[in-house]
């Protein structure tokens, strides 16, 4: 007995082309209903279904891709969603409304394609995540000293800190730790640097593993931050201005204002810079120092980089400088030099009173100035114009006391008897950081910058009759 296959038609079992368009070269039954033509027959495409399901190890039976959940591209799309989780090295193309005949094999592939692309829809691909900016140097020196006292930390030393000292590094990367504290942590052996003990003076280089103990400091007291005295800082700093571009600027820097912060010193340079901090939250930075009461030219750096290229200017004696002082008495030899061993008398005062040393005393250190006097009055008083060569604490106040001519006005190396101060002369450090010159941190260039007398040398000078302008013969005095 001979079975007949299952009507091709719709539930009733009628031919969708049944009708008055039977016949002829047009015949709807040729057709799906959305227009699509047939491609096989229908049985072939449940089969691939069901075969698909069987390999997602889905149940055919609860996934029947022709039931009335919606149209077959939809079937398709939730299809290759439920798949998306349980990624195949091979997955099986979605079966569309009919199969591909079996001997067309290059057919097979076409629905690959349609199907990945309905997978992974084009709008629900995420966007590339900008990266986040940078904290600035202000949140990082915060957050510097906010991990002070969590425990033991390393840093790295960055390009633009090569050559700082250790004790610099420290005071810069942590501004609340006070600069003793760093000096007794690093005597103390605290604090290491690629796993050795280091000195103050030690320098760091790039790379550099800084290992800082855990420390603990007080809350400082949360002042208010006053506008008006913030803008009159900065308008008193840019009054102090000498010469100024992008990477420095050089400040006269007035009598009796002390360069940076110590025990019972509230205003001072460099405080008084965080006026002039950028919005980048760089701070101009001091490249050397200058005695409380010394008066004249002082580097202040604008950034990092240029802060580290000066200080390696100064450490390679590639700064000249000039001091012009005041002093008792008048020296037999007109033009000289001095070289000596200066070592402190208190090794643990950073302000201690500096002494003419051996070689090889504990603390001592080479100290060379060349010195030419100018003018002198009635044998009584010189000018003197210093050159010094290497830069140690108090060293023209040392030497020039060393040679039996003190400085007037310095109330630690002034010690000639029976000596009394000519009337309408103060009582005030007559020492002056005349003239510096100094290559361009950029551009390699000398810079050269010389500051005026202070108010009471200006007194001093026209009180003896001395020419500010008249010739110095330290120039051309040897520069090693």
């Amino acid at each position: 007995m001979t079975t007949r296959p299952p009507p091709r038609g719709g539930p009733n079992g009628r031919k969708p082309g049944a009708g008055k368009f039977s016949s002829g070269k047009f015949s709807p039954g040729k057709f799906q209903s959305d227009g699509r033509a047939r491609t096989g027959p229908r049985t072939s495409a449940r089969d691939a279904a069901e075969r698909a399901a069987r390999n997602r190890g889905d149940d055919a039976g609860t996934r029947d891709p022709w039931t009335a959940q919606g149209t077959p591209h939809a079937v398709a799309a939730a299809a290759a969603a439920a798949a998306k989780p349980k990624p195949r090295p091979r997955p099986a193309p979605v079966a569309r409304d009919e199969a591909p005949p079996p001997r067309k094999a290059p057919s097979r592939p076409s629905a690959r394609p349609a199907a990945k692309a309905q997978a992974r829809p084009a709008e629900t691909r995420p966007e590339p995540l900008a990266p986040p900016a940078g904290p600035t140097r202000r949140e990082q020196r915060a957050a510097a000293s906010a991990t002070l006292a969590s425990g033991v930390q390393t840093l790295t030393v960055e390009a633009d800190e090569a050559g700082m000292r250790i004790d610099r590094f420290l005071t810069a990367r942590f501004p609340l730790l006070p600069f003793t504290r760093v000096q007794s942590i690093v005597r103390k052996g605290e604090l290491r640097v690629d796993g050795k003990r280091a000195k103050p003076n030690d320098r760091l280089e790039p790379g550099m593993s800084v290992r800082v103990p855990p420390l603990r400091l007080d809350q400082p007291t949360e002042r208010p931050r006053s506008a008006a005295r913030e803008q009159d800082d900065a308008e008193f700093i840019r009054s102090l201005i000498l010469y100024e571009d992008a990477d420095m600027m050089v400040l006269n820097k007035p009598f009796g204002l002390a360069v940076q912060g110590g025990s019972g010193t509230v205003r001072h340079v460099d405080g008084l810079l965080a006026a002039l901090t950028g919005p980048d939250g760089q701070k101009p930075r001091l490249v050397h120092r200058l005695d409380k009461d010394t008066a004249g030219c002082l580097i202040i750096a604008k950034t990092r980089l240029a802060a580290a290229t000066l200080a390696k200017s100064f450490r390679s004696r590639a700064a000249r400088k000039i001091y012009w002082a005041l002093t008792a008495g008048v020296p037999r030899v007109r033009q000289g030099r001095v070289s000596t061993y200066l070592a402190k008398d208190e090794p643990t005062d950073a302000d201690a009173r500096m002494r003419v040393a051996k070689h090889g005393d504990e603390g001592a250190s080479h100290a060379l100035t060349y010195y030419a006097m100018v003018d002198q009055a009635a044998q009584k008083l010189s000018w003197l114009s210093f050159k010094p060569v290497t830069g140690r604490t108090h060293q023209l106040r040392a030497h020039a006391a060393h040679i039996g001519h003190p400085i007037v006005g310095d109330p630690k190396y002034f010690s000639v008897e029976n000596w009394e101060l000519p009337g309408g002369i103060q009582n005030r450090l007559h020492l002056l950081a005349r003239r510096i010159v100094i290559p361009h941190p950029r551009t390699g260039r000398p810079v050269d910058v010389s500051a005026p007398l202070p108010p009471h040398m200006a007194q001093s000078w026209n009180l003896l009759g001395f020419d500010a302008s008249r010739y110095d013969p330290i120039v051309e005095a040897p520069e090693s």
